[in-house]
């Protein structure tokens, strides 16, 4: 298969120090590899494609990858729940080793002549997908007695009273009357 995700790298780490630099789009998940999550949870569009843009640098050893990734997610709003979509634009600066220690685990290995860039795509955009997002920073939610948008109406439900607050309410009405 001819991913764009594999990129040669034989040349560059023979040719210590060098680089090159990679710019495609392409399906976030080519193959397939991912269950789609349920409507309430922050995910990756289906059948979207990831934007890489990134510099491919070898040294002594292995390869460094710096540059942004990118790609559309949708999820649903923590307050009035809202669909939501953006897009989300993430600085990536990782390494490829040769030779990778089980015990690495903050690296990505070389396989052969090549390296893979989309594990790494995977992981950064699933580690900033928002886990509770927001449809706006003023959102002000659903009633919780009658269920309405308050951001497109207004309600004149009155929260329930707690009995566990009483004597405090009391001590509240008692000062509101002795002014």
């Amino acid at each position: 298969m001819n991913s764009p995700y594999l990129v040669p790298v034989a040349q560059l780490l023979r040719d210590v120090p060098s680089s090159v630099e990679v710019n495609f789009s392409a399906p976030f998940d080519e193959e397939h590899e991912f269950e789609p999550l349920p409507a309430a949870d922050s995910d990756v569009m289906p059948d979207a494609d990831a934007t890489v843009a990134v510099r491919v640098q070898s040294f002594r050893g292995g390869i460094r990858v710096r540059g942004t990734v990118a790609a559309p997610w949708r999820g649903v709003c923590r307050r009035c729940s809202a669909p939501i979509v953006g897009l989300l634009e993430v600085p990536v600066d990782e390494r490829y080793v040769e030779n990778l220690p089980p015990e690495d685990e903050e690296a990505y290995p070389v396989e052969g002549d090549f390296i893979n860039l989309a594990t790494m795509v995977h992981d950064a955009i699933f580690l900033e997908l928002p886990i509770a997002p927001l449809c706006r920073e003023d959102c002000q939610g659903l009633c919780p007695m009658c269920g309405i948008d308050r951001n497109e109406a207004t309600c004149a439900c009155q929260p329930a009273s707690d009995p566990r607050w009483a004597t405090l309410d009391a001590l509240r009405s008692e000062d509101d009357s002795s002014q």
